[in-house]
């Protein structure tokens, strides 16, 4: 009870070092838990806005090639087709959810006005049942969504859209009517839109599927799959399996196809579909892997170095307090008072201004963390539950540190020299 009232009595005075104890402690803790809370709910902001790069899986045909720009598949190296109806299939691997989007692609050569057309065949906006019984609505205008429309998306089954470059070039508007045809046939189809992307897409025409289908004379086939996954970033564990997962370790395999690395979610679809071979677009996952892992060490970085200056301001405080009661302390411990008690006097006083200041700091730090999420993502962010205790642990380990210089000082001090005024 006495050691309480001394505690109580201590906080009364030197108000002002009190004070700046507590803001120096709730400036810290606000920044460290506004770029924890960001870090920890990070990836998925992060995998939302490179989403602007598309898929970042396509499955081809076995025995087929990508060659340098993704969206084009070299056919002359294709030995067969996937299948259209084995598409819900995709919704049913271990990492279903982790799915965003996906749509099938086949590529065939029209004519229009005795002009050559590269024909595109898709799905815009497009709904299904998987065999999970989920409805499922995915198409490329999730995949797409940084093309720059003219007009807007295809919806109708006879409704095309046409790259800026091939437009310009037959002279194609918004709400025009174009004849394909093949030697299977022809086709009417109404332009819905004019869009540019700013690749080769830009040159060629966006076709429903069943129309290409019918073009080309293959009911049901599909020439490419492009996913667009939710994946962990890239370790050396997930590269080895990348390579061949025959090389891993019981373990080491069930670690990886448990965990959402690119490469197990493709090899995943390699077993939901036939004849099927899903590889991961490198350009897209690696630089996915790579912009979070600087962010998540740029705020880690920041939140370290905010705690270290508080760190730094507590020792200079704390220190100033206790040689200001220097006579005090020499005289308990004339008095008979051990170090650790005097040492658990100055901690105890500090902690509870800390307590004080972290509770402040804290609660700063997750309207920060939202003001960050709205101007960075547009949107919150998700405070996880573990935030609190690490915070607390952080703000205690900084407190001790912060304590340090004034504990050794105290250890030091010799009651005769202080009350002797030596």
């Amino acid at each position: 009870m006495f050691f309480w009232r001394m505690i109580g009595r201590a906080l009364r005075r030197q108000v002002s070092k009190r004070l700046m104890i507590a803001a120096t402690i709730m400036l810290g803790s606000c920044l460290t838990t506004s770029m924890l809370a960001v870090m920890l709910d990070v990836s998925d902001k992060v995998q939302a806005e490179l989403g602007s790069f598309g898929a970042n899986i396509q499955v081809l045909p076995q025995g087929a090639s990508i060659v340098s720009d993704m969206y084009e598949v070299d056919s002359s190296a294709s030995t067969g087709s996937l299948r259209e109806d084995e598409l819900p299939n995709l919704k049913t691997i271990f990492w279903a959810h982790n799915i965003e989007d996906f749509a099938p692609f086949l590529n065939v050569t029209a004519t229009s006005g005795g002009q050559a057309v590269p024909v595109v065949g898709t799905w815009f906006d497009h709904s299904m049942t998987a065999t999970t019984g989920e409805q499922v609505v995915t198409g490329i205008d999730n995949l797409r969504d940084w093309w720059q429309i003219t007009g807007s998306w295809a919806s109708g089954d006879d409704q095309v859209m046409a790259g800026s470059r091939l437009a310009s070039q037959f002279g194609w508007q918004p709400g025009d009517t174009v004849t394909l045809a093949t030697e299977n046939g022809e086709v009417q189809a109404s332009i819905a839109g004019v869009f540019q992307s700013g690749s080769d897409e830009d040159k060629q025409l966006f076709v429903p599927l069943a129309m290409a289908q019918q073009l080309a004379a293959r009911p049901g086939e599909v020439g490419r799959v492009e996913v667009r996954a939710i994946t962990t970033p890239n370790n050396e564990l997930a590269e080895r399996a990348a390579r061949d997962p025959s090389t891993l370790s019981i373990d080491e395999w069930e670690t990886w196809y448990c965990t959402a690395y690119v490469s197990s979610i493709a090899y995943q679809i390699d077993e939901a579909m036939s004849n099927a071979a899903a590889k991961p677009v490198r350009q897209v996952a690696d630089t996915e892997g790579v912009i979070l892992g600087k962010t998540q060490l740029i705020m880690s970085v920041v939140a370290i170095f905010a705690m270290v200056a508080a760190a730094l301001g507590i020792a200079n405080l704390v220190t100033a307090s206790v040689m200001e009661r220097s006579k005090e302390v020499g005289l308990m411990k004339a008095l008979g008072a051990r170090n650790k008690s005097i040492v658990g006097l100055i901690l105890t006083e500090t902690f509870a201004v800390a307590l004080i200041g972290g509770l402040a700091g804290f609660g700063l730090g997750i309207g920060l963390a939202q003001l960050v999420g709205h101007l960075v993502f547009g949107s919150g962010i998700t405070i996880r539950p573990i935030v609190a205790p690490l915070m607390a642990l952080v703000i205690l380990l900084t407190v001790v540190v912060g304590c340090l210089p004034s504990m050794r000082y105290l250890l030091r001090l010799q009651p005769a020299q202080v009350l002797h005024g030596r």
